[in-house]
């Protein structure tokens, strides 16, 4: 039992940081972009809920409950991440005091839904005696790789704040340096996103 919880955990941990999960992992720089260092445990707050949002799907679709055409699924994916991104825009000065308000879980939650769905089309095909325990590692794992992805994120984007704080040209114009990075990233995102889901457009 404990090597298969371990088993499962490992492949939920990977299946975040790996390359083939580009999508998941921007979808949570998209998340965590909008955060300072001092908003730490909102960023985290966020993350969580978006498990709890892809677990809810996750579990209904390995047990039968809930079926749902992939093409679909794989197309929202990047939906959310642009709608991550334009709503990073959208609060960039709100979110400069510190502020981002307190629906933000909410829709990491609703969006977790959509990304859940896309995990379970891959794990469906593990799941075959059991479920609950290997249902459980693996959002254990997911949501290890979160944190890590989290972490990485705080470090990357302190970084930049701080690189684009001692720019001559940020302190002279008093151009609040985290909203240079806010906007940077959020567009960034958005047009990379922008692009998957042309790709994966039904049609």
């Amino acid at each position: 039992m404990l090597s298969e919880f371990w088993a499962f955990l490992q492949i939920g941990f990977r299946h975040i940081v790996a390359i083939d999960a580009a999508d998941h992992v921007l979808f949570l720089l998209a998340l965590a972009a909008i955060y300072q260092r001092r908003d730490w445990r909102g960023a985290l707050w966020v993350i969580s809920a978006f498990t709890v949002g892809h677990s809810v799907t996750l579990a209904l679709a390995v047990t039968g409950l809930l079926v749902l055409p992939i093409n679909i699924i794989e197309f929202l994916i990047p939906v959310t991440i642009i709608a991550t991104g334009i709503e990073n825009l959208v609060l960039r000065e709100r979110a400069a005091s510190g502020t981002t308000g307190k629906h933000r879980p909410v829709f990491a939650a609703i969006f977790g839904l959509v990304h859940g769905a896309g995990f379970a089309d891959y794990l469906q095909n593990l799941f075959v005696d059991r479920i609950a325990l290997p249902l459980l590692a693996f959002n254990v794992g997911i949501e290890l790789g979160q944190i890590v992805v989290l972490v990485f994120a705080a470090v990357l984007f302190s970084s930049v704040d701080r690189l684009l704080r001692a720019l001559p040209s940020v302190t002279i114009r008093k151009v609040n340096p985290f909203q240079i990075r806010l906007v940077t990233v959020s567009a960034l995102v958005t047009v990379v996103a922008t692009g998957w889901a042309w790709e994966r457009m039904p049609r």
